[in-house]
C-alpha cells in the first residue's frame, strides 16, 4: 500500500547540519564583522578578516562534522555487529527480547512472539535494529553528507554579512551588517521550521535572539579593543 501521509524524519540529518552550518556562517561572520568594524579597522582589513573567518570556519564545520558523525556511525556498525553476533549465537534468546519488547508496547504475549517470529523471518537483523537499538534507515549517520551540507550551507551563510559588508557605506555599516543578519537568520529560521514541519514564529525567534547577543557582545569587544585607522 503506499504510504500518503508526509513524514520529514528523513530530512533531520542534512536538515540538522544545513541549518547549523548557515547559522553559524551568518553568527559568526556577522559578529566578526562588528567586532573588527567596532574597532575602528578599514574597509579593506574588515573584508580580509571576514573571508578568512569564511574559509576557516567552512574549514572547521566540514571536519567537526565529519569526525562527529563518523564516530556516530562507528558507533551504529559496532552495536550491529554486537547484535549479529548475538543473533548467530543465541536466537531463542534474542527472539525472548523482541517478544518483550512488543509486549511493553501494548501486546499480549502470543501475539508480541508471532510478530517478533514473523519480523525476524524477514529480516532478523533489521528488525533488531530498529526496534531494540533504535537504529532506523533513514536516520542513520552519514559523515560526507553532514560535513559537505555544513560546509556549503556555513558558505553561503558568511557571503551574506559581506555582501552587506562591501555594499553598505561605512557610517552605516554596524547598523546595517547587524540588520541585515538578523533578518537574514530569522528567515534561516522560519525556513527551516517549515521544512522540517515545525511552527516557524518560534524557531525563527530562538534564532534571532541568541544571535543577537551573540554579535552584541562581538562587538562590544572590538569596542572596547578599539584602535584609531
Amino acid at each position: 500500500m503506499r504510504h500518503i501521509e508526509r513524514h520529514r524524519n528523513d530530512r533531520i540529518g542534512w536538515l540538522r547540519a544545513s541549518v547549523l552550518g548557515a547559522n553559524d556562517g551568518i553568527v559568526s561572520t556577522a559578529s566578526l564583522v562588528l567586532g573588527v568594524t567596532a574597532s575602528g579597522a578599514s574597509t579593506r582589513s574588515i573584508l580580509i578578516a571576514g573571508v578568512a573567518g569564511l574559509v576557516a570556519g567552512a574549514m572547521s564545520m566540514a571536519a567537526g562534522e565529519y569526525v562527529s558523525v563518523s564516530s556516530q556511525a562507528d558507533t551504529e556498525h559496532a552495536d550491529l555487529e554486537r547484535e549479529r553476533q548475538e543473533l548467530a549465537d543465541d536466537p531463542h534468546h534474542e527472539h525472548a527480547e523482541m517478544t518483550a519488547i512488543y509486549m511493553s508496547r501494548g501486546l499480549d504475549r502470543a501475539l508480541a512472539a508471532q510478530v517478533a517470529t514473523q519480523l525476524m523471518a524477514h529480516d532478523a537483523l533489521g528488525a533488531h535494529a530498529r526496534d531494540e537499538l533504535g537504529i532506523i534507515e533513514t536516520m542513520r549517520a552519514n559523515p560526507l553528507q553532514a560535513a559537505l551540507a555544513s560546509a556549503v550551507s556555513f558558505s553561503v551563510g558568511a557571503i551574506l554579512p559581506l555582501l552587506a559588508t562591501l555594499l553598505l557605506p561605512a557610517t552605516g555599516r554596524m547598523w546595517g551588517v547587524a540588520s541585515s543578519a538578523l533578518v537574514f537568520l530569522a528567515g534561516l529560521g522560519a525556513l527551516a521550521a517549515r521544512t522540517g514541519g515545525a511552527p516557524a514564529g518560534k524557531a525563527a525567534a530562538r534564532i534571532t535572539l541568541w544571535s543577537a547577543l551573540a554579535m552584541a557582545i562581538t562587538a562590544g569587544i572590538g569596542t572596547l579593543f578599539g584602535v584609531t585607522t
